[in-house]
């Protein structure tokens, strides 16, 4: 069987989109995003930055190994297998959905199922209910969008490989003394050297000095490898630059949005965003820093979708919507169904350690201003606070901000710059995600834990 694109469970325009480029004009948000994504682009200019450069490929390698010994929701052998069967995106959440938990996850994944009868060359996804698929998509399609526009701007300079970017958008690497193809740079592995990304900033498999196979099965139970999903036939990563990850994003994204439609398992959805970020390292596809890359842009992303009215009225016609069609399917109230769980996912503390683990990395400070104490999200940030509230409506934006704050992961990242975006890149919200339910009013406390 020749096994075609791993996108194929996305419309053929947007599979393409996601790793080919996409056409993106200079607006501000854009700007903004490839902005806050830039102090990779300096690394190389100061010892403390080079030192989180040769952590970043050092840390990548030993996931990718097994030799880091991370906590990982499965036994490493297994969460290889995951990590496999986490290379399908699917528009329609399908993949991620496991996160509800193995009663929800089961019906969610019943209610929107992908199958396939030739072993996934050609999967049929059906679609979401109408206000939930609102929600998806548009939290998929603006994340998805940015993270693309990212790739070759890093790596190059260019929208898709080859059109330069405006001047504008070029300014910020400029500005601030970066360099393009930061990682091809400086691991010895330049834009179109032998073995080389041709477009810049080479992936793990490429610039690691060894790299694990192992084999599996994809989503659709098909015999695989890792190696088919880095050199092809499934997907070839060769010329495809790695900053920031795309996978993470839509990861994010969609885990987040799942989480905010079903709030009783917000901190699990949270885990298993980190979880297929995560396996996108141990498939020897990406570093740390494109997983961080990712998730930072997802949430950042996210926040800003949230601070607009109407997405916010979209999320809560979409819950209502999603909790009928759930309910429906598991015969039981939604709080019940959603504390059935025999999964990965069912042991908070398990997932708290794995999460923890994904926050930095074990990266070195770069900034040791913001290392120094926690940051301000009301200030920095005020929106970031509607990832909390829109779940946890019972929360006003400033409780949320003080929440995001009080429970920030370590600071002083390579993000982590004192910008606005730069905060993203320490919320914790599996952590914010449980403050917010343990000060829930006592009528409108979750079942689930």
């Amino acid at each position: 069987m020749t096994k075609t694109s791993i996108y194929r469970g996305l419309p053929a325009l947007a599979a393409l989109a996601l790793f080919s480029g996409v056409a993106w004009a200079d607006d501000a948000s854009r700007l903004d995003v490839l902005r806050g994504l830039a102090p990779v682009t300096t690394l190389g200019n100061d010892a403390a930055g080079k030192a989180a450069l040769k952590a970043n490929l050092a840390n990548t390698g030993a996931i990718q190994l097994g030799a880091a010994h991370q906590p990982t929701l499965l036994p490493f052998n297994d969460q290889q297998r995951q990590a496999l069967r986490d290379g399908f995106i699917a528009a329609n959440a399908n993949v991620l959905a496991d996160g509800l938990g193995s009663t929800l996850g089961g019906v969610f994944q019943q209610l929107a199922p992908c199958t396939s009868k030739n072993d996934g060359a050609t999967p049929d996804c059906k679609p979401l209910p109408p206000a939930t698929a609102k929600v998806v998509g548009t939290a998929n399609d603006t994340a998805r969008a940015d993270s693309s526009a990212g790739k070759y701007f890093f790596a190059n300079a260019t929208t898709n490989g080859t059109a330069p970017v405006s001047p504008e958008a070029a300014a910020i690497i400029k500005d601030i003394g970066g360099v393009t193809d930061p990682f091809g740079k400086a691991y010895d592995l330049p834009a179109g050297a032998k073995g080389a990304d041709k477009f810049g900033d080479s992936r793990p498999f490429q610039t690691e000095p060894e790299v694990l196979t192992f084999k599996g099965k994809d989503y659709f139970d098909v015999p695989s490898d890792n190696l088919e999903y880095l050199y092809g036939p499934t997907q070839d990563l060769r010329d495809s630059p790695s900053y920031p990850s795309g996978h993470t994003t839509y990861g994010y994204s969609e885990g987040i949005a799942l989480a905010l439609l079903v709030p009783q398992r917000y901190p699990q959805m949270v885990a298993r965003a980190a979880e297929y970020g995560n396996d996108r390292i141990v498939m020897g596809a990406h570093y740390a820093m494109d997983v961080l890359g990712g998730r930072t842009l997802a949430l950042y992303d996210l926040a800003h979708l949230l601070a607009k009215d109407d997405f916010r009225q979209s999320v809560v016609e979409a819950r209502d919507e999603l909790a009928k069609a759930l309910e429906a399917g598991c015969k039981e109230p939604l709080n019940s169904c959603a504390a059935h769980d025999t999964g990965r996912l069912r042991a908070l503390g398990r997932d708290g350690l794995f999460y923890e683990s994904t926050q930095t990395y074990g990266l070195p400070v770069v900034h040791p201003k913001t290392a120094r104490g926690v940051e301000d999200v009301a200030k920095l940030a005020p929106e970031a606070g509607y990832l909390l509230t829109a779940a946890f409506p019972y929360l006003t934006l400033p409780q949320a901000d003080a929440i995001l704050t009080a429970t920030e992961g370590k600071g002083g990242g390579f993000l982590d710059d004192g910008s606005p975006f730069g905060v993203y890149s320490r919320l914790d919200l599996f952590r914010a995600g449980l403050w917010a339910e343990a000060i829930a009013p006592k009528a409108g406390k979750s079942a689930a834990h």
